[in-house]
């Protein structure tokens, strides 16, 4: 990658990084713990379910969409 892109593609993780959890569209599996107070033990099980409503991967790293998120708890009487 050219110098240029680096220099955009940090200041893009520098942002998101300051940005409360709340408000991010995307957390990752520990973020996403630490949000919902459901355990990463469990989150990871979760994610694993084929057709997950909640998760999104991006190469190798699992991401979890947020609102989703919010749906499927609301959704749940138990997790």
């Amino acid at each position: 990658m050219t110098d240029e892109v680096m220099s955009y593609k940090e200041k893009l993780a520098a942002r998101n990084r300051n940005k409360p959890i709340w408000e991010k569209k995307c957390l990752t599996i520990e973020e996403a713990a630490v949000y919902s107070g459901i355990g990463v033990k469990k989150l990871r099980q979760l994610t694993k379910i084929k057709q997950c409503p909640f998760v999104i991967s991006v190469g190798t790293q699992i991401y979890i969409i947020r609102e989703k998120l919010d749906d499927y708890t609301n959704k749940k009487k138990r997790i």
